[in-house]
């Protein structure tokens, strides 16, 4: 497997299923996506393609994600163009990542995200189920930005992320590393193919003391994958659990923050919990003729979360219990009309039950109960699509898809029932199209509309509201040009702009888990990329990003917050790297790097701009013989001391970052 880190190869030719035929790559002027690493294409969905979706997509290769050491798999989206990330760093909540002017604060959650296709949020948004992914396990990474991409709905409202597990082959890989903060971990993934049968496996544990005091966790994955070739059809069969256990430092105030980062207070010594996650699946795909191509799949996702925290000395320790099943079913058509036409068609439903407890604590030890809800949800929808090139020059995809939301709340605390807000169909048209004027570049452009509805009791008409709330429309226009020379330059360029007609805010510790009105708002930005490929092994890649996100028309409680900036949105976000690895040498190194530029702690923008950091990190590595490579990774390089920050309503609370930090690890493959 090539090395480079940055190749010139298009998303719409990395993503092809094994089983398409040639006549069914797309059109040239659809390439618009950039890919990082290799993508081994073995056995994938024949529909629901990435490369079908004209917008700006980055891929993100499985040896690139493989040799990575992180303590979690949304660490991994650093490496790819315009992310931010947010890290927590409390335990099994230890952060996430976002797109498109969104922040990772849990208050909107604005990233559909996917395990080998199958939705893999919470009823909130929140990306709970990565934790079901070890690096090792991963074939391929996609980021799909912008509201273009009619195949999902809830959750979809900045994009989505696809992570693609490895499917196929026949191999045995495992890798042991260990490093500083007691930190230790091995993963283990296998494949093998006999006859028809076709299977993947895949285990991993971490454990680390932490860079904190009383930071301390364990996890624990597991997955399997079997697939049964029937001919013009494939079935499979995903089973996925993670076990994490944790201990939570807590936040650091104002005046300890810079002294002592790697104290925890008092008050979080019983702060902690554990998280048991399942994802299983049933998946066909199948071509029962030489158009047409079919997809259906049916999941279930389970999350037990058991957490105790108290965020400072004012307030009482917490013990919050999250009880989620979710039930889905996905189908999907393609039809190869014409060599000029396809049309697909599609829908998924998804079916959640439930329950949110809280209750104050004092050490572990029940004082009172806070919240005792019981949410049935169901949220469904349909679209169309069609793909036309009536030139080969030209690509041109329109799309419509509708949504729709029913469900039921009872308050347990008080023997109430509450019904859903009357959302209506929600309909959000979509229109794509690329153009190639000249070899090697590609221009497109596209609009579309998705969605929010609000999460958890947001969604129902509970007093004091006594009519329905409207869903927030979002609006998203994107204009970019992609050039590729070869394979040793491509480059892309983005403006795009996304409006919210009435954006709602989760109240992340209120106990009623009410939400407010955040107001209209409006994110807008630009996206720079480029990656280069001169020879003799060595590769070198940038992004930056560039993004405003305001509140235009203020819910009006506040009015004071119009023009003022959302809070934990970096104006600039950036990554940069150079890699060394020739063909057939034993040796290989990189340093590259992440950042961004402070944020506003609070929608009101008077608690000044925090989280400014820039991140390098160096490897090397040895191929020792041709099974085994040893490799050394330094995190943090320049020690930037950065850190998290956010308002209570009261002070600043801080939670550090990790210092510089060395691990090794050995890597064997057979």
């Amino acid at each position: 497997m090539s090395r480079h880190l940055l190749s010139a190869s298009a998303v719409a030719l990395a993503c092809l299923p094994a089983v398409a035929r040639a006549q069914d790559a797309p059109d040239p002027a659809a390439t618009t996506g950039v890919t990082i690493g290799e993508v081994v294409v073995t056995a994938r969905s024949m529909t629901r393609a990435t490369s079908e979706v004209l917008t700006s997509v980055d891929v993100l290769g499985g040896d690139v994600a493989q040799r990575q050491t992180v303590d979690n798999a949304w660490e991994l989206f650093a490496r790819l163009p315009g992310v931010v990330l947010t890290d927590f760093g409390q335990g099994t909540t230890s952060g996430r990542f976002s797109i498109r002017g969104f922040n990772g604060e849990g208050e909107i959650n604005a990233v559909k995200l996917l395990i080998d296709g199958i939705p893999s949020n919470d009823n909130a948004g929140r990306m709970d189920f990565i934790d079901l992914v070890s690096p090792l396990a991963i074939g391929s990474v996609e980021l799909v930005r912008g509201t273009s991409d009619p195949r999902w709905g809830l959750h979809a409202i900045a994009g989505s992320a696809n992570i693609v597990t490895r499917s196929g082959g026949t191999y045995l890989d495992t890798r042991v590393s260990a490093g500083g903060f007691g930190t230790a971990e091995a993963q283990l993934a296998a494949g093998a193919e006999t006859g028809r049968l076709t299977q993947n496996l895949a285990l991993g544990y971490r454990r680390s003391d932490g860079y904190r005091d009383h930071a301390g966790f364990d996890r624990l994955t597991l997955s399997g994958k079997w697939r049964l070739d029937l001919g013009d059809a494939q079935l499979g069969v995903i089973a996925r659990h993670s076990r994490a256990a944790a201990d939570e430092p807590g936040y650091l105030t104002n005046a300890d923050a810079y002294t002592d980062r790697r104290r925890s207070y008092p008050v979080s010594a019983s702060d902690g919990g554990t998280r048991e996650l399942g994802q299983y699946a049933v998946t066909l795909d199948a071509a029962p003729s030489e158009h047409v191509a079919v997809s259906l799949s049916g999941y279930a996702n389970t999350i037990d979360d058991n957490r105790y925290v108290r965020f400072s000395a004012g307030v009482p320790q917490q013990q919050r219990l999250t009880e989620e099943q979710q039930y889905g079913v996905i189908s999907a058509l393609h039809w190869h009309v014409a060599s000029w036409l396809m049309a697909e068609a599609g829908g998924d439903v998804q079916w959640q039950h439930n329950v949110s407890q809280r209750w104050t604590t004092d050490n572990r030890r029940i004082v009172a109960a806070t919240r005792d809800q019981d949410i049935d949800l169901t949220v469904g929808g349909g679209y169309i699509q069609a793909v036309l090139t009536p030139l080969r020059w030209l690509r041109v995809t329109p799309a419509w898809r509708l949504d729709r939301v029913g469900g039921d709340y009872v308050n347990r605390l008080n023997g109430r029932a509450y019904p859903v807000n009357g959302y209506g169909t929600i309909s959000q048209p979509k229109l794509s199209v690329a153009i190639e004027p000249v070899a090697g570049v590609t221009a497109y452009g596209n609009y579309g509309r998705t969605f929010q509805i609000g999460a958890g009791t947001g969604a129902f008409i509970v007093p004091p509201r006594v009519r329905d709330v409207a869903p927030s429309i979002n609006e998203g226009y994107e204009a970019g040009v992609r050039l590729s020379r070869g394979r040793w330059l491509t480059a892309r360029a983005a403006l795009w702009q996304q409006t919210a007609s009435g954006e709602l805010r989760r109240r992340l510790n209120d106990p009623a888990g009410e939400f407010d009105n955040l107001g209209a708002t409006r994110r807008r930005g630009f996206d720079l990329e480029a990656s280069v490929l001169p020879g003799g092994g060595w590769s070198a890649w940038a992004s930056w990003s560039h993004q405003r996100a305001v509140i235009r028309l203020p819910d009006p409680a506040t009015p004071s917050q119009a023009g003022n900036e959302i809070d934990h949105v970096p104006r600039d976000v950036y990554t940069a790297g150079l890699e060394w690895a020739p063909r057939g040498g034993r040796w290989r190194g990189s340093l590259w790097g992440n950042g961004q530029s402070s944020y506003e702690l609070t929608p009101a923008n008077t608690q000044g701009r925090y989280g400014r950091y820039v991140q390098l990190t160096a490897e090397a590595a040895y191929q020792l013989t041709r099974a085994v490579e040893l490799s050394v990774q330094l995190r943090n390089l320049a020690n930037d001391r950065h850190e998290y920050v956010w308002y209570d309503g009261t002070q600043r609370l801080h939670a550090p970052a990790d210092p510089r930090t060395l691990a090794g690890a050995v890597r064997a493959r057979f």
